[in-house]
């Protein structure tokens, strides 16, 4: 049987997919092996959303082929949709996939073993239509799925690649959906985490159905016990949409509600479509709605024209906020989006800085957030061994807990008072191990 070996960079939806893709070649009767081992195949899903991702592509395909060198290298994803002359030039490359027809890998893959030669299967992908089916029934090592329900995007957000990387908008089809749901109920997974490029598109392309109908048709399937929606547009959460949700137990009360800039200066340079204090209003809808309510976000520093004064605009709104959770990161210039040309490009150090404080920001509010929990009786899915008679999971609201417990209790859900807060988790005892 011959041996397939994945790494996979990037977003969740890379990870979907690189799951889906294992799942063929399992199906196909190939054995998956870890990607430090030597294998037959060595598949890289790629990601492009910085030059550091492009960066660590390329260093994957040179450790795969120093570990076998008659290897097949497989490059897909991102990277190798927007760029696939270049990665066609790294050395050892055999096949290109972009971010469509997986569902070919191993038809591609037997065709180089025939013929010896480089094969190039990307695409344009701004013509594509339709959702391309990938199913995954299985995780090896996870006790919560991902389910990719949607494709594509068309904010064209000035900073951006992903959109000239993943093409328009295409959703699944409902009944896929939830098909795939039971089935991963069926195979004992009880939280589903709700993924694509632009979720809150979903069935902008298909008629009579949108993200909340998703929703509320996967909250009926018996076996899932908790949903949870990756990032979202703060545009999605309409008082209509809060009113609904705030009675769908089984999801969880955590949005991770992108917000890029605290400026409304720099979110306009950005093409981001809203203003902070439609962002402020968002907020607090959701905290007025939905108790323990988790609001996590992710923001850019240093982006073209960032001024100190801007900056600091940012800094106090996100102190205004205090998100449970920020996700920092400094601004990339990728060839091919406007952001690129801009003027008044911000030094590395001075990205650098506004960095490091918006860390030591998110880092307070979080410690902020989850002291309100001490005490108190949450339930957790237990994930994984945390070391020796150790057991870490999640609360619904998205709160790292580690307790006392044995892996027999992985894929569980346990009541858990909350004990002790720490830096990005919290302790706490189990009360019917």
């Amino acid at each position: 049987m011959k041996k397939v070996a994945f790494c996979t960079l990037g977003c969740k939806v890379n990870q979907y997919e690189s799951e889906a893709v294992s799942n063929l070649f399992e199906n196909a009767g190939y054995t998956i092996v870890d990607f430090d081992e030597i294998a037959d195949i060595y598949v890289i899903n790629t990601c492009t959303v910085t030059g550091i991702s492009a960066r660590k592509s390329r260093q994957m395909v040179r450790r795969a082929k120093s570990l076998n060198r008659e290897a097949i290298i497989v490059v897909m994803g991102c990277y190798s949709q927007t760029s696939p002359e270049e990665v066609s030039n790294i050395p050892g490359v055999d096949l290109i996939i972009g971010t469509s027809d997986r569902n070919k890998i191993i038809e591609y893959v037997e065709e180089i073993t025939q013929c010896g030669k480089q094969l190039n299967t990307v695409e344009g992908i701004m013509k594509k239509r339709d959702f391309e089916e990938l199913h995954v029934d299985k995780y090896k090592e996870r006790t919560r799925a991902y389910l990719k329900i949607q494709e594509g995007c068309t904010q064209f957000c000035s900073y951006c690649i992903i959109p000239y990387a993943r093409g328009p908008v295409r959703s699944r089809n409902p009944e896929e959906v939830l098909k795939e749901v039971k089935r991963l109920s069926d195979n004992g997974f009880k939280e589903v985490i709700l993924t694509g490029i632009h979720v809150a598109s979903y069935g902008r392309d298909l008629r009579n159905t949108s993200l909340l109908d998703i929703i509320c048709r996967i909250h009926e399937v018996d076996g899932i016990e908790r949903i949870r929606l990756s990032s979202i547009e703060p545009t999605t959460i309409t008082n209509d949409f809060v009113q609904i949700v705030k009675n769908l137990n089984k999801l969880c009360p955590h949005y991770h509600i992108s917000l890029q800039s605290g400026c409304d200066e720099t979110l306009k340079r950005m093409n981001r479509k809203y203003d902070t204090s439609e962002y402020r209003s968002v907020v607090e809808r959701l905290r007025d709605n939905i108790n323990d309510v988790a609001i996590t976000t992710d923001v850019m520093v240093g982006f073209p024209g960032e001024s100190d004064n801007e900056f600091e605009q940012t800094y106090e709104f996100l102190q205004e906020i205090c998100f449970s959770k920020m996700h920092v990161f400094k601004f990339s210039p990728r060839k091919g989006t406007p952001a690129y040309s801009f003027t008044n490009q911000v030094p590395g150090d001075v990205k650098e800085e506004r960095s490091r404080k918006l860390i030591e920001l998110s880092d307070e509010c979080a410690l902020k957030f989850q002291r309100q929990f001490e005490g108190r009786t949450m339930p957790v899915l237990f994930e994984q061994e945390a070391g020796e008679n150790s057991i870490e999971g999640l609360t619904p609201n998205y709160i790292r807990v580690f307790c006392r417990g044995s892996n027999s209790l992985k894929g569980e859900i346990r009541d858990v008072v909350l004990k002790n807060t720490y830096n990005d988790f919290m302790d706490g005892e189990i009360i019917n191990p």
